[in-house]
């Protein structure tokens, strides 16, 4: 297992036949990844993005996490590729000592972060519904599958990562909320019903030419797949209280998602599932002000009030389905 730093990174190029003995490779460090350094690397023949887990996040409070879930991440990546070419990055090479992966680099120009044009203003409806469906394509050839759950019994990286940094730390600055949290928290780990991706959010989903494409997959789980819509749809609630002007477009996207979604839901009641989103939101709405991971756009405190005041409602009285929560 390796320390976070690496003294010699060519190693992974070398044990993994990307780059042979004398050749150079060209190493450009990439912003915005906090569970992982992220590089560029320009080899003879190709570029590749490379991924290595760090086993503690860069965030201000402390969070570590296993360095293993860079296995899962890969897991990930070829389970979605395998089934649907082209909502992910064409899985390259992964070394489990090193704990590092490669996988095809996308060009800038060809891809736009679709968290970078939510931020404008720039909301989507329709790419919001392929967002969704392809999520839900995802969980229903997955859902019940035991080989799938054998190889995502990742519990205890979902907890670290997940559980208890986003639910329970949240339920300990709301200490009255606290029993209804952790039940829900107890609920979602014991879940065992499909692959989860676990961080679908907008900062690593991207604008494709021809479809969504997913990325960051380190929390990767067989579990509740209400977790995935749920983590994706507070999203759009967040913006709409960083920029009101565009708040209907924001709910139009939450709509339009949330839809082509359930739509693909064929493994379980869908309205069953779509109360345990219900259910599942207002706590991570809730968690991005007051868990381990506060949402970096949402500074002032008049609008931390208000998602406090959001969430904290609905907490209380949790909605039936998810249209109401826009009301």
């Amino acid at each position: 297992m390796m320390n976070d730093s690496v003294e010699n990174p060519d190693e992974f190029l070398y044990r993994t036949h990307l780059l042979k003995r004398g050749e150079t490779a060209q190493w450009t460090p990439l912003a915005g990844g906090v569970s992982s350094d992220i590089w560029r690397v320009r080899l003879p023949r190709a570029t590749v993005c490379v991924k290595r887990a760090l086993a503690k996040l860069r965030v201000a409070a402390d969070w570590r996490a296993p360095v293993e879930r860079n296995l899962y991440e890969w897991e990930w990546f070829n389970f979605v590729h395998e089934n649907f070419p082209g909502l992910v990055p064409r899985p390259v090479a992964h070394d489990a000592e090193m704990q590092m992966l490669a996988m095809e680099f996308l060009a800038p120009e060809d891809s736009q972060v679709w968290k970078t044009d939510l931020l404008k203003g720039k909301a989507d409806a329709g790419f919001a519904a392929r967002v969704g469906a392809a999520l839900g394509k995802i969980h229903a050839r997955s859902a019940f599958d035991p080989k799938i759950a054998e190889k995502f019994a990742t519990d205890e990286l979902f907890y670290a990562l997940r559980i208890e940094p986003y639910l329970l730390a949240t339920a300990g600055r709301h200490p009255d909320l606290a029993p209804s949290i952790e039940t829900l928290a107890r609920e979602t780990l014991a879940a065992k019903i499909a692959l989860v991706h676990g961080d679908v959010s907008p900062k690593n989903i991207l604008v494709g030419r021809r479809s969504p494409i997913f990325l960051d997959a380190e929390t990767a789980w067989f579990g509740d797949p209400a977790f995935d819509p749920a983590f994706c749809l507070n999203h759009f609630l967040l913006k709409a209280v960083y920029r009101p002007a565009s708040k209907e477009d924001y709910f139009e996207c939450f709509r339009a998602f949330s839809e082509s979604y359930l739509n693909e839901v064929t493994w379980e009641p869908r309205a069953a599932l779509e109360k345990r989103i219900a259910r599942l939101l207002p706590v991570l709405h809730l968690a991005r002000v007051d868990g381990k991971s506060p949402v970096e756009y949402i500074t002032d405190e008049d609008s931390k009030s208000q998602i406090r005041a959001a969430a904290r409602r609905l907490i209380r009285e949790p909605a039936e389905n998810l249209a109401s929560i826009l009301c």
